[in-house]
């Protein structure tokens, strides 16, 4: 049997990332939080997530540097953005590196939740209950 999958959370927003780790543990997720794509990137958990919610604007990197970042070495998580301030070269720009989605907050949770099954079948881990 398969583990859960883990899904990273790296928002500046304290806010954002209680509610959105509340909201996927109850959908059957593990969920670790950070403040900074610095903060995860020394994380030990970088192997072991599944898929990436990430504000595009931090202070420090931003979310869009955090997924090139991680694309250069070597992981090729999928990413699904989160931003208060959608200004489409943003949106332009995640989406041809890969992003599955680029939400507006406040987003909606059931699309969260969808984004996130797509982008776990993506990786070929599959919705939560597979």
């Amino acid at each position: 049997m398969r583990e859960d999958p883990v899904i990273s959370i790296v928002d500046d927003d304290e806010s954002i990332r209680v509610a959105t780790k509340r909201l996927l543990r109850l959908h059957g997720f593990v969920v670790h939080t950070f403040v900074s794509a610095e903060a995860f990137l020394e994380s030990p958990v970088i192997n072991d997530t599944s898929c990436i919610v990430a504000d595009v604007r931090m202070p420090g990197m931003n979310g869009i540097e955090l997924q090139e970042h991680l694309m250069r070495q070597g992981h090729h998580m999928p990413v699904i953005f989160i931003t208060a301030f959608p200004e489409e070269r943003h949106r332009t720009r995640a989406m041809e590196a890969g992003a599955v989605s680029f939400l507006r907050k406040p987003f909606d949770a059931k699309t969260l939740i969808d984004c996130i099954d797509e982008a776990l079948k993506r990786r070929g881990d599959g919705p939560v209950g597979e």
